[in-house]
């Protein structure tokens, strides 16, 4: 890893303890805490052009999920609770705590949304503010998981198939694998959205067995126990109490159908937000506008 560049300069690292392991995180600039959480197929690099400008008003922690970066990654296995958005947004609270904060703002894209979400229905009072960039809820889109749908988002349940299959597959052509879904999400259906840089440490991660292993994992949760969860947060009235942004690329992965914050109306019905002229990867594809609507939402 010692090859990688750093894209965060100035900031410092950190490797918090957990139950399952070490959570790695980047911390830099001063002021209110501010978390951001990446998603698949990438690690907290996907912030490094948008962390310095928010640097400048707080202080920003980008993270490594559990499993991926270099964040410790755990086996899993049934009934995937080690992957469940719940647990991962425990580890979320584990770094918060190390750094002596208690109420704090988070950002999530993608996987890393979905762990946010989890963490403000099971822990209110914990966030001042939540923005969600282009997901709607786990539970959403198995429920409207059509045919279209499910073409566009095939790895949700390719990802899930029982260990190995996923895993040896992937494991033959990860390179191919990780460089095909990244383009095929944005909305130039290449790579030039991306960092050089940037690719390189996405590819270092993605040439990991056990981090694999560990999305694989993070997906089979997205299949079983998270909705599970969702469902039972459902069904108890559960809301978000803090103010919430959604926002989502123009040709992102849920801007097909129905408004994404429609979506967002059982867990949050009164967030707000608006589409960012980008594929799937708005803090890389269109940082300008992404970093624009945070700032004005985070105040």
């Amino acid at each position: 890893m010692s090859d990688l560049a750093d894209l965060f300069p100035g900031f410092e690292s950190h490797y918090v303890p957990t139950r399952e392991g070490q959570v790695f995180a980047r911390v830099g600039g001063k002021g209110p805490p501010l978390v951001l959480l990446h998603g698949f197929p990438q690690t907290h690099v996907i912030w490094h052009r948008m962390a310095p400008e928010l640097a400048k008003t707080h202080q920003v922690i980008a993270m490594d999920l559990r499993g991926y970066g270099w964040s410790t990654a755990p086996r899993g296995g049934p009934p995937y609770e080690t992957y469940s958005k719940r647990a991962m947004a425990e580890d979320v609270l584990a770094v918060i705590d190390q750094l002596g904060h208690t109420r704090f703002a988070l950002v999530g894209h993608d996987r890393g949304a979905r762990v946010s979400y989890r963490l403000a229905l099971d822990h209110p009072g914990r966030l001042t503010h939540l923005a969600l960039l282009d997901i709607i809820p786990t539970l959403a889109m198995w429920e409207r998981m059509d045919a279209r749908r499910a073409m566009q988002v095939y790895h949700w349940s390719f990802l899930a198939q029982p260990e190995p299959m996923p895993e040896t597959l992937i494991g033959r052509v990860s390179t191919e694998f990780l460089e095909h879904t990244l383009a095929s999400w944005t909305a130039a259906k290449d790579l030039s959205a991306f960092d050089s840089r940037a690719l390189r440490h996405y590819r270092a991660f993605f040439n990991d067995p056990s981090r694999i292993h560990a999305c694989c994992e993070d997906y089979r949760a997205g299949a079983a126990i998270d909705v599970d969860h969702d469902e039972a947060s459902r069904q108890a009235g559960a809301q978000i109490d803090c103010p919430v942004l959604v926002l989502w690329g123009e040709v992102g992965i849920p801007a097909a159908g129905s408004s994404p914050l429609e979506a967002w109306k059982v867990f949050a019905p009164r967030a707000t937000g608006a589409p960012i002229r980008a594929g799937h990867f708005l803090p890389e594809e269109n940082p300008a506008d992404t970093l624009a609507a945070l700032k004005a939402f985070l105040g």
